[in-house]
């Protein structure tokens, strides 16, 4: 009888049920829409923080950089040397390293060790400059700090200015022009690289190290400076002298690589004359809940360390993407709070108006013996198919939007500023030299909105919830009718 009479009343009342449905449906497809959006902003997110740490990295740790002593700038000085009435070529390298002060490797040991870490490894991060000088007619003698870039400057007879330099170079009775070029290198623990500065790229070309390469002169470079370069795998290159053989190109998961070139540890270590020292230490906890323990744990038991977590480097984030997250994430959800709130009120007031026009229906039936609850488990009944049918829709209405989100895919945009704490995690491992490293970085990130489990079957709870809230309103409201007024309403 409760099922012949429930369809009886909804296919008389097709419009009234519609009306009902689509107001859950709107509120619903909302909440779908704006949850399905924040989780591809956190998706984003974590694009661009895992291109900054490593993947499978919770934190590092670093030593902050110490300011220069004296009147020492801290920056690497040049002097060249030309004969009198000839042209001199000369070139030179100049190795530092860069992302805070040095830490010792046996502290790689000491974070392993720690309560709640499960692993670590250590990375050296350097910057390469590299001039090429050319003096003529007379004697020349410069000393210019570094900068990076890769521009030629002409010096008359008094002197001229080296590309991204701070001193002038003194050239007596002749001219100078030298090319200052600057890279970043970063040592990479060839036996551990899941995680560390080349855990974030692929190699695409070619091989990456093994673990017996410790001590090898081979190298892994980026791509975007393959290309800059010309360099594929079996080429070589230079570093102070030191000949290395390129064996593979590493393309960055997501925007561009921040270290030029990879090479093992132990070889980074012997180019920037830091036998046994790391800058970074890459930390992966045990367990994702407890990596707020493990980093004050490491900070105790570590003096003079800087220990920076994911959730450090999100508050450097910036950009669209940054404001568009904030928007989802508290504008969206009391928007999507106010339209469910303001989706239930209306389908309980419809419900009620609905059994306002029923007093003779619901009259007689309590004439004819119905007791008041089985009048009540009618609306309610009713009151419940609307709102599954509401919420179908808005599944349907929430899973489209989000389909047009991924489908359009926009575009945002995220700058990547410095933690300040010692470096490397500001820009990544060796971001690109003492010239580079104050720039932030900036990443394009496409947008999608994913729909998970979770998502639906929270729609299809407030679907019912909202059938209910609307049934208990029409069925207090049918439970206080009385047969009198059923014949009132006749008359």
């Amino acid at each position: 009888m409760f099922g012949i009479y429930l369809k009886r009343e909804l296919s008389r009342r097709k419009k009234a049920a519609l009306v009902i449905a689509m107001g859950l449906a709107l509120g619903i497809a909302l909440v779908i829409t704006v949850n399905s959006v924040s989780a591809g902003m956190q998706q984003a997110q974590d694009k661009v923080l895992k291109s900054l740490y490593g993947l499978g990295t919770d934190m590092t740790v670093t030593k902050a950089q110490a300011a220069p002593s004296g009147n020492s700038s801290g920056r690497p000085k040049f002097d060249f040397n030309a004969k009198s009435s000839s042209s001199t070529k000369q070139s030179s390298d100049r190795v530092m390293t860069q992302g805070g002060q040095s830490l010792a490797s046996s502290l790689v040991t000491k974070v392993s060790a720690q309560k709640g870490v499960a692993s670590a490894v250590g990375a050296l991060s350097l910057n390469v400059t590299k001039v090429d000088g050319s003096f003529t007619q007379g004697t020349a003698k410069s000393s210019t700090s570094s900068g990076s870039g890769g521009s030629s400057q002409q010096g008359g007879p008094g002197g001229g200015q080296g590309g991204g330099s701070t001193g002038a170079p003194q050239v007596q009775g002749g001219g100078a022009s030298f090319d200052v070029n600057s890279y970043s290198v970063a040592g990479v623990d060839v036996t551990d690289q899941d995680l560390g500065p080349l855990a974030t790229s692929k190699i695409t070309s070619g091989k990456t190290f093994t673990a017996a390469q410790t001590n090898a002169k081979v190298a892994v470079v980026s791509k975007s400076y393959a290309k800059e370069n010309k360099y594929t795998v079996g080429k070589t290159f230079k570093i102070s002298g030191t000949k290395y053989t390129v064996i593979g190109i590493a393309t960055p998961d997501s925007s561009e690589s921040t270290t030029d070139v990879y090479l093992p540890l132990k070889q980074a270590q012997t180019l920037g004359d830091a036998k046994n020292k790391v800058t970074t230490i890459y930390v992966k906890a045990t367990d994702s809940k407890q990596i707020t323990t493990v980093k004050a744990t490491i900070q105790k038991n570590i003096s003079g360390t800087t220990v920076t977590t994911s959730a450090d480097l999100a508050s450097t984030v910036s950009g669209s993407l940054s404001t568009a997250s904030n928007l989802a994430t508290s504008v969206g959800k009391w928007l999507s709070i106010a339209v469910l709130v303001a989706a239930f009120l209306v389908a309980a007031l419809l419900t009620s108006s609905a059994v306002s026009r029923r007093v003779r229906e619901f009259g007689t039936l309590k004439a004819l013996g119905w007791p008041s609850r089985k009048v009540t488990r009618q609306v309610v009944g009713e009151s419940i198919v609307n709102g599954l049918i509401g919420g179908a829709l808005g599944i349907a209405i929430g899973l489209g939007a989000a389909y047009a989100v991924t489908a359009i895919s926009p575009k945002l945009t995220a700058e990547l500023g410095n933690t300040g704490g010692g470096g490397g995690m500001g820009g990544g491992p060796g971001g690109g030299g003492p010239g580079r490293q104050a720039v932030k970085n900036t990443m394009e990130i496409a947008l999608s909105a994913p729909v998970s489990v979770t998502t639906i079957a929270l729609a299809a709870g407030l679907a019912i919830a909202g059938g209910l809230i609307a049934g208990a309103m029409g069925g207090w409201r049918a439970s206080r009718m009385r047969p009198a007024d059923a014949l009132r309403s006749v008359s």
